[in-house]
């Protein structure tokens, strides 16, 4: 069985993705295969920001919040994210000395996603349906490319956005995109590196971090706030399609990708049945 590990750096701005890159770095270096997922929140609010293109959010009924993209928000996620976030990311790794390959979910098919056509969601505390919102979920994932690459000794550096079956773009969350690509590799380690400590207890209390969560099979999960609600989805998707272990943990400290696999964050865990 092969140890893959997975890690998603978090698109907070505090995250410190040099660190992570450095961790990443040193277990490829070590002879385990690696892949990084990531997002960019920061970089695509500030793009947006620029271009002059708002910034919205999507509540679902269930609390779990996530960004709406009509066209133009996705044209911004994709200049941020191919053309900002992940030269950034392989010029870390290249530094020290990873022969990286940057992908989208676009390239060979790598990310399939289903669009909703419609979708409920909260908005000023009313429940509307949404149709213009250009986002889905991956229900596929080319294993056999991003197998090829680690035989190879590359490091994929992967983001969304998605391909939907009829050769359209779509956006997709990047926690469950890296939960995708763990299940599909059948990862040994999934790890979602954020700007909080782990799971809290309390989210305004730092310290409060929890070593353990449970979450349900299906249904809402235990925490929703602070945006941790898609990160546990996330976990759950990843446990579910295959991957042996899941953790989030703080992106913003040193060797965070070393520290969270040593226990300083929080370890996600299916509820039994």
């Amino acid at each position: 069985m092969r140890d893959i590990l997975v890690v998603k750096c978090g698109g907070n701005a505090a995250v410190r993705s040099e660190e992570i890159c450095a961790d990443v770095a040193a277990a490829h270096r070590g002879g385990r295969q690696v892949i990084l997922v990531h997002g960019g929140s920061a970089d695509i609010d500030g793009l947006a920001e620029r271009l002059g293109v708002p910034s919205r959010r999507l509540v679902a009924p269930d609390g779990v919040s996530t960004r709406y993209t009509d066209e133009r928000t996705l044209e911004v996620v994709q200049l941020a994210l191919a053309g900002s976030v992940k030269p950034r990311l392989l010029t870390e790794l290249r530094a020290r000395g990873v022969d990286a390959v940057g992908l989208t979910g676009l390239d060979a098919g790598l990310l399939v996603a289903a669009r909703k056509p419609a979708q409920r969601a909260l908005v000023g505390g009313r429940r509307v349906v949404v149709r213009d919102d250009h986002s889905g979920r991956i229900v596929d994932v080319n294993g056999d490319l991003l197998a090829t690459l680690l035989t190879a000794g590359l490091l994929p550096v992967v983001s969304p956005p998605a391909m939907d079956r009829d050769g359209r773009v779509v956006n997709t969350d990047a926690d469950r995109a890296a939960a995708a690509v763990a299940g599909a590799v059948r990862a040994s380690t999934l790890v979602l590196l954020t700007g909080a400590s782990g799971v809290l207890a309390d989210r305004h209390d730092e310290r409060s971090v929890l070593p353990v969560c449970r979450v349900p099979r299906r249904g809402t999960p235990p925490v929703v706030t602070g945006g941790m609600g898609i990160k546990l989805v996330a976990a759950r998707e990843a446990l579910l399609a295959g991957a042996r272990r899941v953790l989030i943990a703080d992106g913003r400290r040193p060797h965070p990708v070393r520290e969270a696999l040593a226990g300083s964050g929080t370890e996600v865990l299916l509820e039994e049945e």
